[in-house]
């Protein structure tokens, strides 16, 4: 469950990004970059902040989608 979480919120930002840079200003693909550089670095060190905010929140890392759920 906390990876589709991270993918989507990353997914999100990096929507929201693009978007804002062409509407906005052109620096706000910043973000997009920080985000795209956050990911590679998850991936080398498994390091996410966005895991540890979810953490805290309490979401659990071990829910089934309900495909799983019907399919053992």
């Amino acid at each position: 469950m906390r990876e589709r979480i991270v993918r989507t919120v990353a997914g999100t930002m990096v929507i929201s990004s693009v978007s804002l840079a062409y509407f906005i200003n052109i620096y706000w693909l910043w973000l997009a970059i920080f985000v795209g550089v956050n990911l590679i670095q998850s991936s080398f060190s498994g390091f996410c902040p966005l895991e540890k905010i979810l953490d805290r929140l309490g979401v659990s890392s071990s829910e089934r989608t309900g495909y799983e759920r019907s399919n053992p």
